[in-house]
């Protein structure tokens, strides 16, 4: 993938802004469901999947609800709601299919290249905790998709899935812990790569150290975009391109697309950046006792993403593992935006949710400003609540991905901070936009299937049958067909070489 000087005068029926999964996926959709249709990607880096999706800046997890107690919650009378640890499984289950199928057309050619068995687990301390594990696991293992999920409150059987979690650990402690073998380690970096590589053999246009600085809406609907473009020298060359719809990709830059193109659709949006840390040990012996992804309870009044967890993963072939996540400082909606990124996002409509939303949430601002704070020696006391043996001198820190929450304006609370990924759309459908994050790369296709919908609503039912091709259960429900759901993901798991569901 090379390095285009100028981009081209003329018009695009599709442009994508950014070089991440979300653009990457939109373009297979749109490059099956239309071939002749003429697309350009922009991206601003001198590579694809240079962010978000850069497989050091996430943590891997293949999100379908299978260890992430956020997508679970207690109901009143003891009961447990299953429901959004269902939709996300789905969700994910659509990615799967849709992987699947470019594998089996010789497209994504080595499966394990971005993709690997690793189970997930959830992990958690205390007889509260316990009780709610226990009583989670038996409401989701009734359905198919949840069927491979085990429970145990046994320190001896824990310590066989996972034996990091029980070494060094105080005897009586009550633990529990869940373990699904068809969990997964995602490198979404190499899988960007190589759907990009593949639309460029189909003519797709793929322009580096392009950014687009500006967007304006033509008499004829179509929108004219400005572009700066940068080489070695960083000498900067400005041309202009007309796209009939544009996407923008590009993580919370997205926001800075949508306000310059100023669409009504966009206002009360702003969002929260959060950057993030992660320790990483590479030491074999380490490595090697640990194959899975454990997740815990993340501390009251954190948001999702603060959940701790100790992850198996595989980049390159070579396993390691990662802990965290950590809080980190930047005020940049991109790990390479710029500082002024929130203050070049104010707007009169939105400042007003992002300080009702600060003034609501002053326990996670506290909490975020406490883990800046923290020194090295509690951050691997945090690690040893999760491995207890753990040598700090075996692991180093490194930075992940930026990712910028949504916040929206609220008719009661005046504005609320929003968790997951949310499309943004003009009225006329010409120009969308994703924000937010995880599941985030996990769900992107079921999240490009709502982009379509809402922006080629006179398409549907052209493209349903060329969908199907591609994702057959689209129009089906996989958590009401129990048949179905466990159909799919035996055939998925066989093909992209993963640990298929258990029959019982």
């Amino acid at each position: 993938m090379t390095t285009r000087r100028h981009g081209p005068l003329g018009t695009y029926d599709v442009v994508l802004i950014g070089g991440g999964i979300m653009s990457a996926t939109l373009g297979i959709l749109l490059r099956h469901l239309e071939p002749t249709w003429s697309i350009a990607v922009y991206e601003r880096l001198p590579e694809v999947a240079g962010e978000a999706s850069a497989a050091w800046n996430n943590a891997g997890t293949g999100h379908a609800g299978l260890c992430e107690l956020n997508y679970t919650s207690e109901k009143p009378g003891g009961g447990v709601d299953i429901e959004k640890a269902l939709r996300v499984n789905a969700q994910f289950q659509l990615s799967r299919q849709l992987w699947s199928h470019l594998v089996e057309d010789g497209i994504l050619d080595k499966p394990q290249e971005f993709i690997n068995p690793v189970p997930h687990m959830t992990f958690v301390r205390g007889a509260g905790d316990v009780d709610f594990l226990r009583r989670r696991h038996a409401a989701l293992s009734e359905h198919p998709l949840f069927g491979s999920m085990r429970f145990s409150a046994d320190p001896e059987a824990i310590g066989e899935w996972a034996p990091l979690l029980l070494r060094g650990r105080a005897k009586g402690e009550p633990v529990a812990a869940t373990r699904d073998i068809t969990g997964s380690d995602v490198d979404f970096g190499t899988l960007t790569r190589k759907l990009f590589a593949h639309l460029e053999t189909l003519g797709v246009d793929v322009y580096l150290r392009h950014e687009v600085r500006g967007l304006r809406k033509n008499n004829d609907g179509s929108w004219k975009l400005r572009l700066v473009a940068t080489d070695d020298t960083d000498d900067r060359i400005t041309s202009r391109v007309d796209a009939r719809f544009v996407f923008a990709g590009a993580g919370g830059w997205a926001l800075k697309l949508l306000q310059r193109a100023g669409i009504p659709e966009v206002r009360g949006y702003g969002l929260l950046p959060v950057s993030g840390r992660f320790l990483r040990c590479d030491n074999p012996a380490v490595v090697e006792r640990h194959d899975a992804k454990v997740y815990g309870k993340a501390p009251a009044g954190a948001p999702p993403m603060s959940m701790p967890h100790l992850d198996t993963r595989i980049i390159d072939g070579q396993q390691t593992l990662l802990f965290g996540p950590y809080a980190g400082s930047s005020p940049k909606f991109l790990k390479q935006g710029s500082v002024f990124d929130v203050a070049a996002s104010l707007r009169p409509h939105n400042i007003g949710p992002l300080a009702a939303m600060t003034a609501s949430n002053l326990g996670l601002v506290r909490l975020l400003a406490g883990q800046l704070a923290s020194t090295r020696r509690r951050k691997i006391s945090a690690l040893r609540e999760f491995f207890p043996a753990a040598v700090g001198d075996e692991w180093t820190m490194i930075d992940a991905g930026q990712r910028a929450q949504i916040v929206k304006a609220d008719p009661v609370r005046g504005g609320v901070l929003e968790f997951g990924t949310e499309v943004v759309a003009a009225q006329d459908g010409s120009i969308a936009a994703v924000l937010g994050a995880s599941p985030g790369a996990s769900t992107a296709p079921a999240i490009m299937l709502e982009v379509l919908r809402r922006c080629f609503p006179h398409y549907r039912h052209l493209w349903a049958p060329r969908l199907r091709e591609l994702m057959p259960t689209i129009g089906r429900s996989l958590i009401d067909n129990e048949a179905l759901a466990r159909r799919t993901a035996t055939r998925t798991a066989e093909i992209l070489g993963l640990a298929a569901p258990s029959a019982d």
